[in-house]
């Protein structure tokens, strides 16, 4: 499966925030941190901020942070709400009056890929943000965010 890059900013942006749990971070820290498109940023954090999953407040003294601790968010939850489509094939047809898939009636795929995306989301389920955040490595990745922002040369991202 392949998520969107939506979800995969959500992902990041909490994984940034878990890191900087301790203060408000901007979106534009985010994005020059990831070296990520401020615009699209902004309506990943507008939905997080929708979804309760991040405290936005704007002005003197705003920010964002998270709205929970970083053990109380699964990951699968943020997949489901971010991922628009969670189908791995479309077995319907392109055209309300094409018949679907030839198939559809006697294929097993679609039962398969369904197992598989279940197995898939267990795993996600089963993490939460705590769990993705480092443990000894944290000041080595601090310094590599910030070392993306200050325009070195892009390293292996989160």
């Amino acid at each position: 499966m392949r998520l969107t890059l939506h979800t995969d900013y959500a992902l990041r942006t909490l994984l940034y925030m878990g890191l900087h749990a301790d203060r408000r971070v901007s979106i534009h820290e985010i994005a020059h941190a990831y070296d990520i498109s401020e615009n699209h940023l902004v309506k990943v954090i507008h939905r997080l901020s929708r979804l309760g999953l991040i405290d936005a407040r704007r002005g003197r003294g705003g920010g964002l942070i998270l709205a929970h601790a970083p053990q109380d968010i699964r990951i699968g939850d943020v997949v489901r709400k971010t991922e628009d489509d969670m189908r791995l094939v479309n077995c319907e047809p392109a055209h309300p009056e094409a018949a679907g898939c030839i198939l559809s009636d006697m294929c097993k795929l679609r039962g398969t890929l369904s197992i598989a995306l279940n197995a898939f989301m267990k795993v996600l389920d089963d993490t939460t943000l705590a769990d993705l955040l480092p443990d000894n490595d944290r000041p080595l990745l601090l310094a590599r965010l910030s070392g993306l922002a200050s325009g070195e040369a892009s390293v292996h991202r989160v």
